[in-house]
């Protein structure tokens, strides 16, 4: 793979410290005409996933993450000396968790400037003409998520699953939005999907010979990879990008190695018809210990 965006300085691809094996890897492919419904229907169901460069103004995300950052500097999680704003790590025993968690929970969460970001007058668009649904329902649970580099371990990267497994009180037709807030190189940690295994997952769960997951299914990528036979789908993003996958695609996280310090920054929302089956669970705001 020799695409800029899959670039890293040392070429070692690992989650959660198991290194990938190169063989089994793919680059995401994005999607360059936006303007046939039916077609970017049929790919979303071949693929699983859109992926959507530059859906989003870049200066409008780069201002979230300058804020978030901003806010969360009287916690020590950035570098002394740093402008907050471009999300340098501190080291992590600089931090005081409790504040930390007192202002993501209680301000930034709940405020203002992510709801406003999360309800984007581009996104609701385009999720009322994908879905047909002139009544869109956006799940109160969001989640935002800063990875430092050097974290690793077990639980550090996202490890792999299908988002149906935290869903299934309500309809199975959610779409998940993935947000980059700010640029995420293949070296800063980001999200990456597990080729056509949605077909899969959707055919053993009708058929009912899936062993359903309550939660994650494994942190060991590369055996998954070999026992799906399939690649795992990396790209690097940038500020304005936009992922849009469905309820079953296999997905996960890199590690983040980035040699200069800079903390992954990202959400992942979730639209559906608001038509639909509604999992009331997930109406409340984000918390790490709401238990789902």
């Amino acid at each position: 793979m020799h695409d800029s965006r899959l670039a890293t300085s040392t070429g070692v691809l690992t989650s959660n410290g198991y290194r990938l094996d190169p063989r089994r890897l793919g680059r995401l492919e994005p999607v360059a005409d936006r303007t046939d419904l039916t077609a970017l229907r049929a790919r979303f169901r071949r693929d699983g996933y859109l992926f959507l460069p530059g859906f989003f103004d870049r200066e409008t995300v780069l201002g979230f993450r300058r804020h978030y950052f901003t806010r969360l500097a009287s916690s020590g999680l950035t570098r002394p000396g740093t402008d907050p704003g471009e999300g340098i790590a501190a080291a992590s025993g600089a931090v005081d968790r409790e504040v930390l968690r007192r202002v993501l929970f209680g301000e930034l969460v709940p405020g203002p400037e992510y709801e406003a970001l999360c309800r984007d007058p581009r996104l609701v668009a385009f999720h009322r003409w994908f879905l047909g649904a002139d009544e869109l329902h956006l799940h109160r649970r969001k989640i935002i998520r800063h990875v430092g580099p050097g974290e690793s371990g077990i639980g550090t990267a996202t490890q792999a699953h299908y988002d149906l497994v935290y869903l299934r009180e309500g309809s199975d037709q959610v779409l998940s939005s993935w947000i980059p807030l700010g640029d995420i190189p293949v070296s800063r940690g980001p999200l990456i999907y597990l080729e056509g295994s949605h077909h899969r997952v959707l055919a053993e769960e009708a058929a009912g010979t899936l062993k359903r997951p309550a939660a994650s299914m494994t942190a060991d990528l590369p055996a998954l990879a070999e026992q799906y036979d399939s690649r795992w789908l990396v790209t690097g993003f940038a500020a304005g990008d936009l992922m849009i996958h469905n309820a079953h695609v296999i997905h996960a996280s890199l590690d983040n190695h980035d040699a200069g310090g800079v903390f992954r920054l990202s959400t992942d929302i979730r639209y559906q018809s608001a038509a639909e089956a509604i999992d009331r669970r997930w109406q409340q705001h984000w918390h790490d210990r709401d238990g789902l």
